[in-house]
């Protein structure tokens, strides 16, 4: 039986670390992308004594820099002929705008934007891969507006909740695009809600967002739970079909209204693909 390569970002912590060794268990070969090697490596090994798979791999990516995603494609494509799976599972918010080297907003550019340049430049290898695209999204997106004039928040009152809502739906957009675009091609795409999942995201939140934590604290599950519904994704049968859709608890979930806005969905495709030209050429 062949082995089935899996590219996962934000493997290091949390759901993406539960997702990896639940998936190294079931004999994939893993490429951890991580922005910290010394934390990936040891994770690695770690993975590899809970699985007992020697075929588990570190390259290195930082979401935030458009000329370290360009590279780790570039990596993998040197390396592999296909990738099968990839589960742009990375994300964060941040309690004070920032911007990245590029000038992109920290919270688009991590939670989409370097997913959007990193599956679109492994390209070529997911479509030999027949690959499942698998975007971790979350119910948040529920109450996230396109904010597509002021994408990068320099104009506007800036909120870490804001921010992160419209990331989270951003995700969704993509996944209903890609699974459009790419649908001919044999790819598949897929978005997911993960739980209200008790890991140390969101940990430097203040105000408002801290007290939104605190008061979802007694709701919240392990990484190990929230990572089923990713696991399941990448390991289930009989499931291209629902291409495009969002998933909960491993069942199809119905999105925002929002979220399935046909135009800005579409617009939110051109704006990104114009973001990471000069890092695709």
């Amino acid at each position: 039986m062949p082995i089935t390569t899996t590219v996962i970002t934000g493997a290091t912590s949390g759901i993406g670390k539960e997702t990896a060794l639940a998936l190294a268990k079931k004999d994939h070969a893993l490429y951890l992308l991580v922005r910290d090697m010394d934390k990936g490596e040891q994770v690695k090994q770690e993975l590899i004594s809970k699985s007992k798979n020697n075929n588990i791999y570190t390259v290195f990516c930082d979401l935030a820099d458009m000329d370290s995603v360009r590279s780790a494609a570039d990596t993998l494509k040197s390396s592999l002929m296909s990738v099968n799976v990839l589960i742009n599972n990375a994300g964060g918010i941040f309690n004070q705008r920032e911007t990245t080297k590029d000038g992109f907003e920290m919270t688009f550019a991590v939670n989409h934007l370097g997913h959007f340049l990193l599956t679109n430049a492994m390209l070529p290898l997911l479509e030999r891969g027949q690959a499942r695209i698998i975007n971790v999204s979350s119910d948040a997106h529920r109450i996230g507006k396109a904010r597509f004039k002021d994408i990068n928040w320099d104009h506007t009152e800036y909120s870490p909740i804001k921010a992160y809502a419209m990331a989270k739906l951003f995700n969704i957009y993509f996944t209903r695009t890609a699974a459009v675009k790419f649908g001919t091609k044999g790819v598949t795409s897929f978005a997911l809600h993960p739980g209200m999942v008790s890991t140390a995201f969101g940990e430097g939140l203040t105000g408002f967002g801290k007290t939104l934590l605190w008061l979802g604290t007694p709701f919240m599950i392990t990484a190990e739970q929230g990572a089923q519904t990713s696991i399941f994704l990448a390991t289930g049968s009989r499931i291209d079909a629902k291409s495009g859709k969002y998933f909960s608890d491993m069942k199809v979930k119905t999105p925002s209204a929002t979220a399935t806005d046909d135009a800005a969905r579409l617009k939110l495709w051109e704006i990104s693909e114009e973001m990471i030209e000069p890092f695709i050429q």
